[in-house]
């Protein structure tokens, strides 16, 4: 049995699904449905997990999820404003079952098979098509599918996207691995600023610590420490671009008790300095 399955569409809904998501926060675990999925977030902020791989996200953050790529979001800290997100889905058979075979949507087909590790579209694609991508929310059904292709194309013809999920990842999760992983997610954003025990983040999930660190491995193709890291640098740019702290002030924030581990880190997953990160915020 596949882990934490939503088939999102039924089976009598058109073949286009396009919502206005508003709430508190996002409230789906970390799922996976046979649908492709585009997310534009209008206003929120927190951590995405897209497969093995976890960032922060913003305002303007523009992602395509693959079909059973397991996924969620998740709001951080004290939200000013409710969460905003046009969310569109649809199945692989859109315009029938061979339509990805001819031709005409060659580029679109490499793109969707580019999707199977979540694909992060720039923030300069993303402004650009912000208001065709509300516009649908509110278009009537055939307008809003030739729209759809028209923004599938566009998406489909440019180079400025990143992947998120690494290329080993394992799509083959089962119920036991998503409620695992939502659980050890939860407790990670709740104790963040705490010195976290692999002890404590075992029992939770009724492991030992060997088996904890082996089965996690298996499962998100990286050690429990590597995430923790990568689950706190991506805090950390979240706060370098919101919050007015200091660079040591938002590393202790992080749960690092050495300022110099967390700028090591910081230069080894972002490839520059806090200040430099923040910086290149600033002159945008």
């Amino acid at each position: 049995m596949k882990a934490a399955y939503r088939n999102v569409m039924e089976r009598n809904e058109q073949s286009l699904r396009v919502s206005l998501f508003q709430d508190n926060e996002f409230p789906a675990s970390w799922h996976f449905h046979p649908q492709y999925e585009l997310t534009y977030i209008i206003d929120s902020s927190g951590m995405r997990y897209i497969g093995d791989s976890v960032h922060n996200f913003r305002e303007g953050d523009f992602v395509l999820v693959g079909a059973n790529l397991p996924h969620s979001w998740k709001t951080v800290g004290v939200q000013t404003s409710m969460v905003q997100a046009v969310i569109i889905q649809w199945n692989e058979n859109l315009l029938g079952d061979d339509w990805l075979l001819k031709p005409e949507f060659y580029k679109i087909k490499k793109m969707l098979e580019l999707s199977a590790r979540g694909i992060q579209f720039s923030g300069k694609t993303a402004a650009r098509l912000k208001e065709n991508i509300i516009a649908l929310t509110v278009l009537p059904p055939f307008e809003k599918l030739m729209r759809f292709l028209e923004l599938l194309n566009e998406l489909s013809s440019k180079k400025e996207y990143s992947l998120l999920s690494s290329a080993g990842f394992k799509t083959n999760i089962t119920t036991q691995d998503s409620d695992r992983i939502s659980v050890i997610q939860s407790y990670v954003k709740n104790n963040i600023q705490t010195k976290i025990q692999l002890s404590e983040v075992a029992g939770l999930v009724g492991l030992t610590e060997v088996s904890f660190c082996r089965y996690f491995k298996k499962v998100h193709n990286k050690t429990f420490v590597t995430f923790l890291n990568e689950f706190r640098i991506a805090m950390a740019c979240q706060l370098l671009i919101e919050k007015e702290f200091t660079v040591s002030e938002i590393g202790y924030q992080c749960g690092f008790n050495s300022i110099s581990l967390f700028h090591r880190l910081f230069v080894r997953f972002i490839k520059m300095t806090p200040l430099e990160y923040r910086n290149s915020y600033k002159s945008i």
